[in-house]
């Protein structure tokens, strides 16, 4: 478990981490989202001790890291894949910190063929692809069988096939019972992976919940509808409490009614549907909407389409 009180850091006048509380509990894959410069990676690296909190305190499975005798056996992280010497072959890289923690050779060749790092495990580091480097920080982070993982955007660089397999693994490491914490630009990835969020912005905790709490709180279910008759469809669900969000023709969207509130609403007015469809938001979508104000780089799109 990993447990956060009023955490804040400052470096100089600003303030990347202003005050943020929260519990990442066992057994559950929580998902840490925000834009850049929100503050996530201040907050791992506090987590692990390796930056000092000018405010508050966190914990792993009950004390700081720094009290942890043997913390690789208590937390594995991957804060930054190519923080490794690059002369180093990945087998001697993963020796060497093994040797620290009395870890076994054996272990050592676990996590090298279970990150599929087998048939380059004798090269140098400084060789490898981004991919691969992150493979490498996975191995190491797993090096001691953590209770509680720790991931700082594990799948950046890895193919399809390798983003499915770090799913998979913080998945079964959940299901056994550890803490894994992981961040991640990949919206659709995180939504089919996390069973919690906690969402930050300008160093600031924005909302937390379950994937589906999160987007419902935000976003909430929208409803298309066609009729050719939408103009009186429009009055009569606007009567009902409905939101017209959008008009197109004969395609209307809702907000503010379920699917069935609609059908229910037409058929009592008399009016024909050619089409009902409850949406709801992505996580893509819920997530720039919650952090519309709290990115540190605005982009906008110019009338030729093109972002400046």
């Amino acid at each position: 478990m990993i447990e956060a009180h009023d955490l804040t850091k400052r470096y100089g006048s600003k303030t990347a981490v202003a005050g943020v509380s929260f519990r990442v509990e066992p057994g559950t894959v929580t998902g840490f989202l925000g834009p850049n410069g929100a503050g996530k990676s201040t907050t791992m690296r506090m987590i692990m001790g390796l930056d000092r909190p000018s405010g508050g305190s966190v914990t792993v499975n009950g004390k700081p890291y720094a009290q942890h005798r043997a913390p690789l056996h208590e937390v594995g992280a991957l804060l930054e894949a190519k923080a490794v010497h690059t002369g180093r072959s990945a087998r001697n890289h993963l020796r060497a910190l093994a040797a620290t923690h009395g870890i076994p050779a054996k272990r050592v060749a676990e996590v090298i063929e279970m990150t599929g790092l087998g048939s380059v495990a004798g090269k140098r580091v400084g060789g490898f692809s981004l991919g691969m480097g992150q493979r490498l920080g996975i191995a190491a982070a797993m090096l001691g069988d953590p209770r509680t993982l720790i991931l700082d955007e594990p799948v950046n660089g890895l193919d399809p096939e390798g983003v499915r397999w770090v799913r998979g693994l913080v998945r079964h490491l959940a299901d056994q019972g550890r803490t894994v914490f992981l961040s991640s630009h990949l919206m659709s990835e995180m939504a089919i992976t996390a069973d919690h969020l906690i969402v930050i912005g300008r160093g600031r905790i924005i909302t937390t919940g379950s994937v589906r709490e999160v987007i419902d709180r935000t976003s909430g279910t929208t409803v298309s509808v066609r009729s050719p008759q939408s103009g009186a469809l429009a009055q009569a669900l606007v009567a009902k409490g409905g939101e017209i969000v959008s008009s197109d023709g004969d395609l209307l969207s809702v907000r503010g009614l379920e699917a069935a509130a609609v059908g229910e609403t037409a058929a009592a007015n008399g009016v024909v549907l050619h089409e009902l469809t409850p949406t709801q938001a992505s996580l893509e979508d819920t997530f720039m909407t919650l952090t519309a104000g709290d990115v540190e780089f605005q982009t906008t799109t110019s009338q030729s389409g093109v972002s400046a």
